[in-house]
């Protein structure tokens, strides 16, 4: 593999997009193609492992939150669709 290196290190992809891809013709750009997957695989492998800064946390004093003994939804106030009763005047 030949580089040459006047070819940019990023370049305009095809089709109209405005977006810009690294250019593996170029060293510096091939790097960073194999930067990042080299980055990309260690961070899944990480991740699927559960190390590093995806390690759950070491803390025992942990236990779990106690179960509700309440009503958890709310009540709301019901409402008849029948007719108010009046107050009724009494007489003495």
């Amino acid at each position: 593999m030949r580089f040459d290196n006047d070819e940019p290190i990023f370049k305009r992809r095809r089709w109209g997009n405005p977006r810009y891809t690294y250019n593996p013709n170029n060293p510096i750009g091939l790097a960073l193609i194999i930067g990042s997957l080299t980055v990309g695989a260690v961070v899944m492998i990480l991740m699927h492992t559960r190390s590093g800064p995806f390690a759950p946390p070491d803390d025992t004093s942990y236990s779990p939150r106690p179960a509700a003994t309440w009503n958890v939804l709310p009540t709301y106030p019901t409402f008849s669709r029948a007719p108010t009763p009046t107050p009724t005047k009494l007489t003495p």
